[in-house]
């Protein structure tokens, strides 16, 4: 971990490590500041892993990569209160690709698909009933999982999470329909 990722040396050194040992160390770096994180600790991962071309007095020389792979994040404000309440101002599409990382552990691509429907990982689909979705106009309505809302959502015929403020169906009703319910802010897990 390296707070001050800078010119991404940390990174550089552990793709390094690696490919010498053989092993699968990972890191994480942070930047705070926006033009260095894209043009230079980016960059300087992304060379060092695919290999670059560079001029040498002349001759232009090919440095092979040293393998692997990294994921280029940008963190935006935060989720959550110091509560763990989720802020008033989080929009839908916040929270939506938020809820899809910390359940499949892979970031959303795009917009959520069709709300409440934020995607679908491997069989299951995950559904998020946040500030309204399901068409009530109140700030805090259609957040309750409802046979009503259940029978409104966008059909999929594997598993189904649906994360929700709360839940009027029973375990059994919910396991006989492979639905698994995560009440919010609660259940949203971070990853």
């Amino acid at each position: 971990m390296d707070s001050f990722a800078g010119t991404g040396t940390t990174a550089h050194a552990v793709a390094a490590l690696n490919k010498a040992e053989g092993t699968n160390r990972q890191f994480i770096l942070v930047e705070i500041e926006p033009d260095i994180a894209v043009n230079i600790t980016r960059e300087r991962i992304k060379r060092a892993i695919e290999g670059y071309r560079w001029d040498f007095r002349g001759e232009e020389r090919d440095e092979p990569g040293l393998s692997g792979g990294f994921r280029y994040c940008r963190l935006g404000p935060t989720l959550f209160d110091a509560e763990g309440q989720i802020r008033p101002d989080v929009s839908y599409g916040e929270l939506a690709r938020h809820v899809f990382f910390s359940e499949t552990g892979e970031p959303l691509s795009g917009e959520p698909l069709q709300p409440p429907l934020v995607g679908i990982h491997k069989e299951s689909a995950v559904y998020l009933l946040f500030n309204g979705v399901m068409g009530d106009d109140q700030r805090d309505g259609g957040n309750l999982l409802t046979r009503a809302v259940l029978a409104g959502l966008p059909a999929h015929a594997g598993p189904r999470i649906v994360y929700a403020e709360g839940c009027t169906l029973t375990p059994d009703y919910l396991n006989r329909r492979r639905i698994t319910f995560r009440q919010t802010p609660y259940q949203i897990r971070v990853r």
